[in-house]
């Protein structure tokens, strides 16, 4: 560590990116942590009859976070599948994605891009009912699904068309550092008798029973798991957030205690420099006070700077003994040998007899 004991502009870049990153991760894990927290003290309730009067004695008629699993059924409409024959659902999501490969100037290597350039979203009225037909019981009305965090859409159809390549484009492929690959065309929905978790606000409204997102910043899911395998997703997720946190907050720590360390070191190396010195001023007033020359001819061994006072003093690491303790405190800093001119990084007192 040089200029006085500052760190060098790459530790202050580690230390600031390493605890930056820290710092948005532990967000994110608080941010999943309190997730999984809530996710877990969600009541559960079963599509049974008295679902209706058990909200009814609730305040508000309303359970702000609850649990349902359900299989999906249409209120009126339902969608069918454009490429899939006898496919029908109440959540219809078309993609079109493009692939090509991207050139890094960086690592001179052709990299996979993926971009989507066209998607719509339909959807219709649905319910969630029990998965028995046979059994009796109510059917929930979902509300907006299209903002739940975790939509359980399945994949019913992929294709992928490839580009078409001839001599010209490749060459101004190469040029342009962009190589496209082709389009993937892609339908997913969520169909019609699929079992899914719903979680979110659960409300009674005029004898209809509704979930929709939640509020107080709580998330919104409609997942194809069951609940245990929806908290145990969000666990591992929180897990490894918190696993980068400890990573990056470990890597901030060691070369916070480098720099602090290596600062350390300066200033005890300082204190010794001026302990040193201190010892220098007392030894020169002592030989002044025993010998006291009476005139500068008498001088033996004189300071090369000042010739008017003995050698005193050894630098380190070259090894000159060319001055005399004050002309050494009146050299410029970064304090340099005036015969070979390299940094003087500590001095010994010389001692005459």
């Amino acid at each position: 560590m040089e200029n006085g004991g500052r760190p060098s502009v790459g530790q202050v870049i580690l230390l600031t990116t390493s605890s930056a990153i820290t710092a948005l991760f532990y967000s994110i894990y608080r941010h999943k942590y309190r997730s999984v927290q809530t996710l877990k003290e969600a009541k559960k309730f079963c599509l049974t009859d008295d679902l209706p009067a058990v909200l009814s004695d609730l305040p508000g008629k309303c359970v702000p976070y609850a649990v349902i699993e359900g299989a999906v059924t249409s209120v009126k409409e339902v969608l069918n599948s454009q490429y899939v024959e006898n496919c029908k659902g109440v959540i219809q999501r078309l993609s079109l994605k493009e692939h090509k490969m991207v050139w890094n100037r960086t690592t001179h290597l052709w990299n996979d891009h993926e971009k989507i350039i066209h998607q719509r979203s339909n959807t219709v009225p649905f319910d969630l009912a029990p998965e028995n037909p046979e059994e009796s019981g109510v059917s929930v009305r979902v509300l907006r699904p299209l903002e739940a965090v975790d939509l359980g859409l399945e994949t019913i159809y992929e294709k992928f068309h490839p580009a078409v390549q001839s001599f010209s484009n490749i060459l101004g492929h190469y040029m342009t550092g962009e190589r496209p690959k082709g389009v993937q065309e892609t339908e997913e929905m969520l169909k019609i008798g699929a079992t899914i978790t719903g979680v979110g606000e659960l409300v009674l409204d005029n004898k209809t029973i509704k979930l929709q997102p939640p509020k107080d910043g709580m998330l919104f899911y409609l997942s194809s798991m069951d609940y245990e395998g929806l908290l145990e997703k969000q666990e591992v997720q929180m897990r490894w957030w918190r696993i980068l946190s400890i990573v990056f907050g470990v890597a901030s720590c060691i070369t916070l205690f480098f720099i602090l360390r290596r600062k350390y070191r300066h200033y005890k190396e300082k204190q010794h420099l001026k302990n040193l010195q201190r010892e220098f001023e007392e030894s020169r007033a002592r030989q002044r006070v025993q010998q006291e020359p009476q005139n500068k001819e008498e001088v033996q061994n004189p300071c090369s700077i000042c010739l008017s006072t003995e050698k005193s003093c050894v630098f380190l690491e070259c090894g000159h003994v060319c001055s005399c303790i004050s002309c050494y405190q009146a050299l410029p800093s970064p304090k340099k040998c005036p015969i070979c001119r390299n940094f003087i990084d500590r001095i010994v007192p010389l001692y005459n007899s």
